[in-house]
């Protein structure tokens, strides 16, 4: 992974962030959500890549659901896994 490619990971992350926190609902902070969103990114893209379909790979809306998709993931499983704490 290049500099740019990073940077555009980070960004659809942001957004997958944003956008999962809305799905969600106001279950976490803001920080929390945008960095679990960021993770998010490259779990959908993880994800997508095992099952056959596109990834991320570069800021498109495929590109954006694929990480809206897998901050999802990482969200539900984030509150799964702290209330057990």
């Amino acid at each position: 992974m290049d500099g740019m490619s990073i940077l555009t990971w980070l960004g659809i992350g942001l957004v997958a962030g944003i956008i999962a926190k809305l799905v969600m609902g106001d279950r976490f902070g803001w920080i929390i959500t945008i960095v679990l969103g960021i993770v998010g990114a490259f779990v959908g893209g993880w994800v997508s890549g095992m099952l056959g379909g596109p990834g991320v790979s570069g800021f498109s809306l495929v590109s954006i659901l694929v990480a809206v998709g897998g901050a999802v993931i990482v969200l539900f499983v984030y509150g799964l896994v702290s209330r057990r704490g």
